[in-house]
């Protein structure tokens, strides 16, 4: 196993996240630079995580030896860094969502496959030690006929990325995203979906909430549900529930973690009511990195779980579990969606 040099760009509200896993990760990863516009939040950063500063990727990629680049920057930015990053021929991890459109995600994945390089979408929510038992779990089900994946909160996310409240697409592109990234890591792909958005906040320009219904290519339904506007009994944010229905048995993942298994030892043949039934309860908690704090304790941990599975590609000569080509198809369904939603139909995929 290698001893990896990292550059960082973008040392804004999420990257701590990033750079606390990196030092969480050492001695395998150490962050060698750091590089923001921002000349004073670069010079902040560098100091308490012992990196170089640097305002300029261009001068950061010229001086430093580094082993791939860190992207921790809003959407917009995204296109331009991943290609300069692959031009100059190292592996880049990219934040979600990949892009603000299809176009320019198939370009960075392209430019990445031209120049033989690496690119990881940092996908986290399936690296959710929650999400992960799940998806273990489910395998004992038999065949998947139905899921709903919930995110349901009132939190006020604008307070510390206010920028949010000014995308004319929110929700879905910010954190639906996620959450169709978890159909497609318990169903596989989908072949249609139908999609219904709306804004509930007065004082943003994009949607707030949406319901989406998903037809899979093996015939399950998935709904997925996301909300910023949910005034509900117990504020669950960051959670996100999970139900899962299979031949021969359901998961469900509630409120506090708890895990709810259901199965049907009888492996041939309908059992009408639940006589005979065997269910078992537990609770699957995130596991809090040193640095974590409540209530985010599951994001946090999942951004180490990812930055450790892309240290263990790179040892390994591995594609990533979400690497660009793979993230396109997730991409896919979140584009669709505000294609269903724009025109009031389903949205073939």
């Amino acid at each position: 196993m290698g001893s990896w040099r990292v550059g960082l760009v973008g040392c804004g509200f999420f990257a701590r996240n990033h750079l606390e896993a990196w030092r969480a990760l050492g001695p395998r990863a150490r962050l060698a630079a750091v590089c923001d516009q921002d000349p004073q939040r670069a010079e902040a950063c560098a100091r308490e995580f012992g990196a170089r500063a640097y305002t300029s990727l261009e001068e950061m990629l010229e001086r430093e030896r580094l082993d791939f680049v860190d992207l921790v920057t809003p959407p917009a930015a995204h296109r331009a860094l991943v290609e300069r990053v692959a031009a100059f021929g190292l592996p880049a991890i990219c934040q979600k969502p990949l892009a603000p459109s299809l176009e320019e995600a198939r370009a960075m994945v392209q430019a990445c496959r031209e120049a033989g390089v690496r690119l990881m979408v940092h996908e986290n929510f399936r690296w959710q030690r929650p999400m992960r038992e799940l998806r273990r779990r489910a395998e004992g089900l038999g065949r998947l006929f139905f899921g709903r994946i919930s995110f349901r909160s009132a939190y006020d996310v604008y307070r510390a990325q206010p920028y949010l409240a000014q995308e004319p697409r929110f929700i879905l592109l910010d954190l639906g995203v996620h959450l169709l990234d978890l159909a497609r890591f318990f169903f596989g792909e989908f072949e249609g979906l139908y999609c219904h958005t709306g804004r509930v906040h007065p004082g943003i320009r994009g949607e707030d909430v949406a319901t989406v219904l998903l037809r899979s290519r093996q015939g399950a339904a998935c709904v997925v549900e996301l909300s910023y506007a949910s005034r509900l009994e117990e504020e669950l944010f960051p959670q996100t529930l999970v139900h899962l229905e299979g031949e021969r048995g359901s998961l469900c993942l509630g409120p506090g973690y708890r895990l709810t298994e259901v199965r049907d030892p009888v492996a041939e043949g309908f059992r009408s009511g639940r006589e005979g039934l065997e269910v078992e309860r537990r609770e699957v908690p995130p596991l809090s990195p040193p640095w974590g704090q409540p209530p985010f304790e599951a994001i946090q941990e999942s951004v180490l779980r990812i930055q450790e599975h892309w240290l263990d590609c790179l040892d390994r000569g591995e594609e990533p579990e979400t690497s660009g080509e793979d993230n396109l198809r997730t991409l896919e369904l979140v584009f669709a969606c505000y294609r269903s939603a724009e025109g009031g139909r389903e949205a073939l995929l």
